[in-house]
């Protein structure tokens, strides 16, 4: 076999495995913090310590877990806690994108402004919402203990019990400091699905909104029926985002409420958090880690799946 050959046969060889060798530093990445972690907490979740060590109990952790008074009472707490947030965010991040499409005066600095909430930390924010009702030094403070607006001794934040449920055994009306979470939550994500909307409200064509004028539609009717159709797959994108990340998040929670008072505002996330570091039942919190990620993937590929359903329709 002439050298020629054999350097062509060296190269081509060279040329197929070069992909894998430029992926193998990313999948080995992945490898480390998505599959190992991934099959960790599965095996955990069949486990449960003791004086002996570690051993086999099967699915005993999801059937204690479920059985949890404290289960079912943080899973409606999610469900308020999710409808406000995303009803709240969804809605306010439309009015300021659709406010901000209109080219007003000093629209520039406005957009610069609302970044401001988006490049805190959970942290910060948790813990600015917090100083604002704390009560003995909160900005509020002073407005909320007036017993002539909230009778009969003021209305402390921080500190009051949720009021009587409408319906026996689901938490709502949440309690005040659920209202705190939620405003913290909505004001933190603003800006991400303002931006987002925004963007797809500047490309909704010029002269279709035209036409709908010249044809007699009014700011409502364009609303409705040309601009909400056409950005829909952005929204539903922006809902599912606000959703896992309301979900998944604890930090606000932990800095800004702490889960209370009691248990007013411990939702699933920080019900993980609970079992897992103050409770040491690390066996229940992989069980609940594994539930919380099975209906985040059930929301990734609802999501995926609408996007495809819409991106047929704009084809046909």
């Amino acid at each position: 076999m002439s050298p020629n050959i054999h350097s062509l046969k060296k190269q081509s060889w060279f040329d197929k495995s070069l992909p894998v060798w430029l992926l193998l530093p990313t999948m080995l990445a992945l490898l480390v913090v998505q599959v190992y972690p991934t099959l960790y907490t599965i095996w955990l979740s069949t486990q449960e310590h003791d004086a002996a060590g570690w051993k086999f109990v099967g699915l005993d952790n999801f059937e204690r877990l479920i059985t949890l008074n404290q289960f079912g009472e943080s899973v409606g707490l999610t469900i308020v806690f999710l409808v406000f947030h995303v009803a709240l965010t969804m809605l306010g991040g439309f009015i300021t994108a659709f406010l901000l499409s209109r080219k007003i005066r000093f629209s520039g600095l406005f957009i610069t402004l609302l970044f401001i909430p988006w490049v805190l930390s959970h942290v910060i924010v948790g813990f600015m919402f917090r100083l604002m009702v704390a009560p003995d030094y909160g900005v509020f403070t002073g407005y909320l203990m007036d017993p002539a607006r909230f009778p009969p001794n003021g209305l402390s934040i921080l500190t009051a019990v949720p009021p009587k449920p409408w319906i026996p055994g689901f938490p709502f009306p949440p309690a005040p400091a659920m209202w705190l979470l939620i405003l913290a939550s909505t004001w933190r994500a603003l800006p991400f699905v303002t931006l987002l909307i925004l963007a797809a409200i500047q490309m909704v064509p010029a002269e279709v909104v035209e036409s709908s004028r010249i044809d007699g539609a009014n700011n409502w009717q364009v609303i409705r029926h040309i601009v909400v159709p056409l950005i829909l797959p952005t929204m539903v994108v922006a809902i599912f985002n606000v959703i896992l990340n309301g979900m998944n998040g604890v930090a606000i929670i932990f800095t800004s409420t702490g889960g209370g008072p009691g248990t007013a505002t411990q939702i699933l996330s920080y019900l993980l958090y609970s079992i897992g570091w103050s409770r040491i039942q690390f066996g229940r919190a992989a069980a609940l880690a594994l539930i919380i990620a099975l209906v985040n993937w059930a929301l990734i590929l609802a999501t995926l799946r609408f996007t495809k359903i819409e991106e047929g329709h704009d084809q046909v």
